[in-house]
């Protein structure tokens, strides 16, 4: 009897010992995913502290609108509609000035276009009698809501007025079905525009005076940064690859290798920068009419730059781990040293441009590395002019190498469509000619 108690005693003490173990172990996983994330949280804010700014500037514009529901006065003359506010502030509000007025001034102009529309299409359709008004009303409907979503294939439609273009549908809608039960039409329209119109009004004034993110400015400084990117580039392919003492291992993870692939990838960012800089108003140094365009351009030979780094990295990740003997050291020493001139020049080059976009000042002493780059460049094609069959092995043994890391690459392709085919389960080519067959013959 002495022993089963002292067991079952033991027994059950270490039950609600493995539970509260348990319930620790659960415990400290939750504080560690909420430590994780608060750093997280941190590192965004510290990243961009305008985030911060902007995520309280939207809760100042909702609190503002909501003054319109909850003072009595207000709500008695326009009753419901005044949410139409609060909802306005929430879609209408974006990071950048230009985004707000973009999407604010799309939402009021296709409200009162709407609107106008509506009305009009319920006076004929009213002439039309009890009968014919919700077969007219219907018909509007039909047409001005293909017409409208047609519209929004075309690219420029698309590119600036596409949430304008929904908006109408929506308000046209609304207005023209409503329009069927509803007696006071024109009051309806009133104050549903006049309340979209405060709503608007409260954001574009909590957009542009409470701490102003600029479209325009992001733009002017994420050009800058792109040449910079660039000028990183060569700047560590001279210091890497030319130098006399330049290290011999391998730069597959060599930072300087990377740091294009970001300049590529910025056109999406660009040409939405770009498109709401377009609507901003004059500020700072950026004047009305500012040449925003002429940033796209910019970004776009950028682009080009960073492709032609992206084929020059991987020629050079290619050689590094061929290691291949050099044959001739002195025309080696010769083309490593103008190589890394033109390196260098280069990226003092677009270190400068990057400057003078920064200060937004003339770029003359860009000139003079550029001058230097070109001339080593000539030089370079001059010394290799002089023997023709090795200027022509070069160029081939270039195009073959990368062509040789070309088809490497489509192997991984063809590895990763294979691997999409077998979990995705397509068809065996064999089945599909048998049903073929089976079609044909019966």
């Amino acid at each position: 009897m002495e022993v089963h108690q002292v067991v079952s005693g033991a027994a059950g003490g270490e039950v609600p010992a493995r539970c509260g173990a348990g319930l620790f172990s659960a415990l400290d996983k939750v504080r560690r995913a909420l430590v994780a994330f608060g750093a997280k949280l941190a590192k965004i804010a510290r990243d961009d502290p305008r985030r911060v700014a902007h995520s309280l500037k939207v809760g100042l514009a909702l609190t503002l609108v909501s003054v319109l529901y909850y003072v009595r006065p207000i709500f008695i003359n326009w009753g419901v509609s005044t949410m139409w506010a609060v909802l306005t502030v929430v879609v209408v509000m974006e990071y950048t000035v230009g985004g707000t007025l973009i999407k604010g001034l799309n939402r009021a102009f296709a409200t009162l276009l709407a609107g106008f529309i509506a009305v009009g299409a319920h006076k004929v359709a009213y002439l039309c009698g009890n009968n014919g008004e919700p077969v007219v009303l219907a018909i509007f409907v039909f047409l001005l809501a293909s017409a409208a979503t047609f519209s929004r294939f075309i690219p420029e439609v698309k590119a600036r007025y596409d949430y304008g273009v929904t908006i109408f549908i929506l308000t046209f809608s609304l207005v023209a079905v409503s329009s069927y039960r509803v007696e006071e039409l024109i009051r309806l329209a009133h104050q549903r525009f006049s309340t979209i119109a405060i709503g608007v009004a409260t954001c574009l004034f909590t957009t542009i005076f409470v701490c102003p993110v600029w479209a325009g400015e992001d733009l002017h400084n994420l050009a800058a940064g792109n040449l910079d990117k660039l000028a990183d580039f060569l700047e560590g392919l001279e210091s890497e690859c030319f130098r006399e003492n330049a290290p011999g291992e391998n730069l597959e993870s060599k930072p300087f290798l990377q740091v294009y692939k970001s300049v590529l990838n910025s056109k999406a960012s660009e040409d939405s920068l770009c498109n709401f800089a377009k609507w901003e108003p004059g500020h700072g140094n950026f004047y009305f009419r500012y040449p925003w365009g002429l940033y796209q351009k910019l970004g776009a030979l950028s682009r080009q730059c960073a492709s032609s780094m992206q084929a020059l990295a991987s020629y050079i990740i290619t050689l590094t781990k061929s290691q291949y003997p050099e044959a001739n050291m002195e025309l080696c020493l010769k083309v490593r040293a103008a190589c890394g001139e033109m390196s260098l020049n280069s990226a003092k080059a677009l270190r400068e441009l990057s400057e003078a976009i920064q200060t937004m000042t003339a770029p003359s002493p860009a000139r003079t590395h550029m001058s230097a780059a070109i001339r080593a460049a000539r030089g370079l094609r001059a010394e290799l002019s002089q023997d023709a069959d090795l200027a022509k092995v070069m160029h081939v043994a270039v195009i073959a190498s990368l062509l040789s890391e070309l088809v490497t690459q489509t192997k991984k392709i063809a590895e990763s469509v294979d691997n999409l085919a077998r979990v995705a389960r397509f068809k065996d080519p064999e089945d599909t000619q048998k049903d073929v067959v089976i079609n044909v013959v019966s």
